[in-house]
């Protein structure tokens, strides 16, 4: 099949780890994917749709306006949407709450529009099904591939360095978590805390390097400190994150310590890949644990990284992409116009 993915940017990191990263995967199962910008103004979305001659277009996490949803099934012969946040909602940081009328009037019009959702993990599939066929909603996981991430070495020597990776969107996330980080740094002798970000944080009692992120030196980065932290507000937005900063912790091998919420309950599991962590004293005596003995992060580390290859690697995704779009296949056409 030729499949087409209208994305808002090539370079946005949703497109990477959902599309791109997933081209030589189809490739080798007999599929080309071609990555097209959507139209971005009324005129051009007037258009949409047309000339693409694709055999499938996924739509990608894009919420486009009901009239434009219904000119783009018109024209194609099969649509996806792929989402991997709960894009019917406003985030945890919006003033207005959660609820947004128009975001769910046009998720509602979008997901039954298509043969297919691709939703990110079960909380966004449950919200999918809500609106079409359960038949007609897949799980696929955002998926790493572990080969691009070297594996900690975890010395038992030198500061513990914890690592937290991310953009200043989800900054704001680790400075509303920055009093349980300032009881880490008074608990734990040397602790660090590398920020690979584009702006960075002051938190008291805890010193903070900071490195600047590009996509040549994440995997490295990662890869040379210890722990991954990955904390997120409790709430309806955040319930529906995919994990992504768990799964490039645990690719590099790093136990990674993470409050229970969303999926970050199924990909760390205490004492087996890290640990999960509710209060301050859970997180201090986690992080204290895990400094004290090299060997216990070596152990997480590996059994993470054993994890992320064989449930959220780029070739398992690429598996559940090869079923889904083989199920559209034999399935029925509708006729474009």
């Amino acid at each position: 099949m030729r499949v087409v993915a209208l994305v808002e940017s090539a370079e946005h990191v949703c497109c990477r780890y959902r599309v791109i990263a997933f081209r030589d995967a189809l490739a080798a199962f007999g599929h080309t994917l071609d990555v097209r910008a959507l139209p971005r103004t009324t005129f051009g979305r007037l258009g949409i749709g047309r000339e693409l001659n694709a055999d499938a277009v996924v739509l990608q996490r894009k919420l486009l306006p009901t009239w434009a949803i219904a000119l783009l099934r018109r024209r194609v012969p099969r649509l996806i949407f792929d989402f991997d946040d709960a894009v019917w909602l406003r985030d945890s940081y919006a003033h207005q709450g959660f609820a947004d009328p128009k975001r769910l009037r046009r998720f509602r019009a979008t997901v039954a529009a298509c043969d297919l959702v691709v939703a990110g993990n079960e909380y966004l599939a449950a919200a999918a099904r809500e609106h079409t066929a359960p038949e007609r909603v897949v799980v696929i996981p955002t998926c790493v591939e572990p080969q691009h991430y070297p594996v900690a070495t975890h010395m038992q020597t030198g500061a513990v360095r914890l690592v937290w990776v991310g953009s200043r969107s989800t900054l704001r996330g680790l400075q509303q978590f920055a009093p349980t980080l300032s009881a880490i740094g008074r608990s734990v002798p040397g602790v660090r805390l590398k920020v690979v970000c584009d702006q960075f944080p002051t938190i008291p009692d805890l010193p903070v390097d900071a490195v600047e992120w590009t996509h040549e030196t994440e995997a490295a980065e990662i890869a040379a400190a210890d722990i991954g932290i990955g904390w997120v507000p409790d709430d309806p937005w955040s319930a529906g994150k995919c994990g992504l900063k768990v799964l490039q912790y645990q690719a590099a091998g790093l136990p990674v310590v993470a409050n229970p919420v969303g999926v970050q309950a199924e990909m760390v599991r205490s004492h087996e890949t890290g640990f999960l962590a509710v209060t301050t004293d859970d997180w201090v005596a986690a992080v204290s644990a895990l400094a004290a003995d090299a060997g216990l992060r070596h152990r997480l580390g590996a059994a993470g990284r054993r994890q992320v290859t064989d449930r959220y690697s780029v070739a398992a995704g690429g598996r559940g992409w090869f079923a889904a779009l083989h199920r559209l296949r034999v399935g029925p056409v509708r006729k474009s116009g």
